[in-house]
């Protein structure tokens, strides 16, 4: 037993055995393609290793850190050949280069507000809206792609739009026939309809550019082509219509609000159902999301809910007079909303009440004698309506807000920090209801999707509107 070669030598046997077992080894070779397996030989040099997730990070990372090195060093010499400065050391340039990275990560992660209130000048009486892109009915929602380059919108008649932010330049997505949604995935209409809605009530656009998801009465969500601006898949589920629609920032992952009081969760790429969000006793009508699994929602039920889809868990907070109409983050830590009594309210994940409120911020301008909202010398239709916020945006990471409602003008916010409040800052004329609203990142400029009527319902109307869209160019100190 002693003289074994299993006992006595076990490096040689393992020599021998894979010198001898020739059959494991091309088991192994043929494992290869799945494993990363397999020695040396044809094979496996033309099959060349994915890349890993974390060394596409570390790639990504250090292509943006040369740009910033080749930018800075353009710079220097520019400044070099007009004698103001000179960098004494090499090592200068990387500090700048770092401090400029961890600027952006804080700004991006929320925890960096960007100071940009201030430097908004205030606009003349010739630098109001102008409209960008006229659509047939109310427009239901707008949003921007990722570089604030193109802009998307959407109306009642189902029109949706694909337009150049400089140029105005739009091109309208065209519905297929239902031969080719019932392909796509479309479930056959209930009730008395005979075919699709194409009513839109909402819309988003991914972070990479690449697909537009809208909804509305025919309770499907849609999924477009932005490149095409082809219809590639529908998904069924909800039992009421889609009234709100977002994408999580950086991923593929889209979230559905809709009058069947949930929320549900769909993974574009894989064109798959993932899951559903319950806790709303009403109808959803507005969500938003940023980078973090974190989705926040606004219902009928006077509630706002902050869902933690990792963890499995949600934060309530209440409105004890009215209820909610809109809502948005500003960054991971702090929101905002707005009610149907006309108030915008400032939050924090800390608080389950507001940590500040402007009551009546879109207050009516009505006539003395009768107490009626004038409208051209006629008699205002849905007064009560014109005052509820309809909508509210934030330039994300930024102390820059914006509401809008019936009233004739949408306002300018400024957040002070550390939850101390909302000051405003501008008005900004604009007759209509203001259903939509989506600021640029960099602050330059707000796009308002404005219609006669509000977005989900008739209760009100502005014949003196223009239905379309409208852009506020911002100019910054």
């Amino acid at each position: 037993m002693n003289r074994d070669p299993f006992f006595s030598n076990s490096k040689r046997r393992k020599k021998n055995v894979d010198e001898d077992i020739e059959s494991e080894e091309e088991e192994d070779l043929d494992g290869g393609m799945f494993n990363g397996g397999g020695e040396s030989g044809e094979e496996e040099e033309e099959l060349a290793p994915e890349e890993t997730a974390e060394e596409k990070r570390q790639r990504i990372a250090k292509v943006l850190v040369e740009k910033l090195r080749a930018r800075e060093k353009e710079l220097e010499d520019e400044e070099d050949e007009e004698g103001e400065r000179e960098f004494e050391k090499e090592g200068e340039r990387d500090s700048f280069v770092a401090k400029k990275l961890m600027q952006q990560q804080l700004e991006d992660s929320g925890r960096l507000r960007r100071a940009i209130a201030s430097r908004v000048q205030k606009p003349g009486s010739v630098d109001g809206f102008e409209v960008l892109v006229k659509h047939r009915q109310s427009v239901t929602g707008v949003c921007l792609s990722d570089d604030d380059s193109k802009g998307f919108s959407a109306s009642k008649d189902g029109m949706i739009l694909h337009w150049d932010v400089d140029s105005g330049k739009a091109e309208k997505y065209q519905w297929p026939n239902e031969e080719i949604l019932r392909s796509h995935g479309t479930k056959n209409p209930e009730g008395r309809v005979t075919k699709h809605s194409r009513n839109v009530l909402a819309l988003a656009v991914s972070t990479d550019g690449r697909y537009l998801a809208s909804g509305g009465l025919d309770r499907h969500v849609h999924l477009w082509d932005t490149r095409t601006r082809e219809h590639i898949q529908a998904f069924p589920g909800h039992k009421g219509p889609v009234s709100c629609l977002t994408f999580r920032q950086g991923s593929s992952e889209l979230f559905s609000g809709s009058f069947d009081r949930s929320i549900k969760i769909w993974n574009v790429e894989d064109r798959a159902y993932m899951n559903t969000l319950f806790g709303h006793q009403s109808e959803v009508l507005t969500i938003d999301c940023l980078w973090q699994e974190r989705v926040l929602a606004v219902a009928r039920d006077r509630s706002m809910q902050l869902f933690k889809v990792h963890d499995e868990s949600r934060l309530i907070f209440r409105s004890s007079t009215s209820s909610l109409e809109c809502c948005c983050f500003i960054d991971n830590s702090e929101f905002i909303s707005g009610s149907d009594d006309g108030n915008i309210a400032l939050w924090g994940v800390q608080k389950k009440k507001p940590v500040y409120i402007v009551k009546n911020a879109h207050a009516l301008s009505t006539d003395v004698n009768s107490g009626e909202l004038k409208d051209n010398g006629r008699n205002y239709s849905g007064h009560v309506a014109a005052s509820w916020v309809s909508s509210v945006g934030a330039c994300r990471g930024s102390d820059l807000a914006a509401s809008g409602a019936g009233n004739g003008s949408v306002h300018l916010w400024t957040i002070e920090g550390a939850g101390k409040g909302i000051q405003p800052l501008h008005d900004l004329p604009l007759i209509g209801f203001v259903n939509s609203l989506a600021f640029a990142k960099s602050g330059k400029f707000l796009v308002a999707g404005v219609g006669q009527e509000p977005r989900l319902g008739r209760w009100g109307h502005n014949s003196a509107a223009r239905n379309g869209v409208a852009i506020q160019r911002l100019k910054l100190l």
